[in-house]
Order: C-alpha cells, then structure tokens, then sequence
C-alpha cells in the first residue's frame, strides 16, 4: 500500500531541480547533462521510497508478502497442519496466530485458535452420570467420559479466493477440515480424547 507521502520520480526530479543553487552552471532546463543526472536520481528515490513503503507493509504479519517466509523462519513455521501448499492468507493467519496465542485449556481458548485458522466450532464436553443430577433422557456417561470432548463443525469448511488477499497462482476455493483436526489435536492436553462431529 503506497504511503501518503510517497512520490514520483517526477516529484522527485523537480524537488531536486528547486534545490540547485542559481547560477549559470547550474542550468534547470529538461535537456540538460544535469537534468539528466536528477531525473537518475529521483528513479532511485522513488524506487527506494516504495521500498520503505513496502516494509512498513511487511513489518506487520497479517499484510507481509516479501517477509512472511522470514517470519515464518522465526515462528518455526510452515505447519503440517495446514498442508504441503498453503495459501498466503492461511500462511499470514498462521502467523498471526503464532504470535499471539498465549496458550491454554479453555473452551474460549480453543473455539479462537480454530477462529483464527478459519473455522467456526462449538464444544461440547462429557461429564459421567451422577444418581442426583441425571434426567431421564440424557446418557449414562462413565468415568471416561470426563477427560472427552467433541468439537462441531460444518461438514465442510471452505476459504474463497480474495481479489485484495489472494495471490494469482491459488485456487478459486480450499475446502476441507484436516487442517483444524490437526491442529487441534496437538493442542488438546494428552489426557484427553478429542473427538469430530461434522454437520451437527
């Protein structure tokens, strides 16, 4: 995204030519040997301009381009979870969600790790049957059922192409939940057993 503030090299070149000193070796006219000079200049501050710009893009996560892999470098990233060929947004979100997760064991906790991947989910979680506060519909659930939990999910989860955060070469539409069953599954505490229900 261009600063404000940036310019052309034409801006550039009459800036430069306002800063002469007067005099008659120091010609401002378009077909001069100096002129020239300037306007050689000003390519290159325009250029470097754009790529000060284009830093500022990439200093932050969610919008890097040319800095992601670096980023990712430091996160210990590519994940496995989200496949051999990610798409940038999902690389940037992965990031993202690198950087911030603070870790934990809560329902809130998990529901925004699977926010930020891009899936929408419920928890459910298993208590076993107690004499006193059973009614007579729901199951009787035992010991084992304490350390349970299921995640729901639409049956299918799909990322759409992104005129303004997509690149050329990605497909129109990802679907697919192997990357939030993988993910989920090495955040769960190992005394746990995960389960999926899809579509309910």
């Amino acid at each position: 995204m261009p600063s404000p503030l940036s310019r052309t090299a034409a801006d550039y070149l009459v800036a430069l030519r306002a800063l002469l000193p007067r005099g008659s070796v120091w010609p401002r006219e378009p077909g001069t040997t100096l002129t020239a000079v300037l306007r050689g200049v000003a390519v290159h501050v325009a250029r470097l301009r754009a790529r000060a710009d284009a830093l500022l893009t990439d200093a932050f996560p969610a919008t890097a381009l040319e800095l992601l892999p670096e980023w990712e470098q430091t996160l210990g990233l590519p994940d496995l979870c989200i496949g051999d060929d990610p798409t940038l947004r999902q690389r940037q979100a992965r990031v993202v969600a690198r950087l911030t997760a603070r870790g934990g064991q809560s329902v809130p906790y998990i529901t925004a790790v699977a926010g930020d991947l891009g899936f929408a989910i419920s928890i459910e979680e298993f208590a076993p049957a107690r004499a006193d506060a059973l009614a007579v519909d729901e199951p009787l659930y035992d010991e084992a059922w304490a350390h349970t939990w299921r995640v729901h999910a639409p049956e299918t989860t799909v990322l759409d192409f992104l005129a303004d955060a997509s690149c050329a070469d990605e497909p129109l539409a990802i679907w697919g939940n192997e990357a939030l069953q993988c993910a989920l599954s090495r955040l769960r505490p190992a005394h746990t057993v995960l389960q999926f229900a899809y579509g309910s």
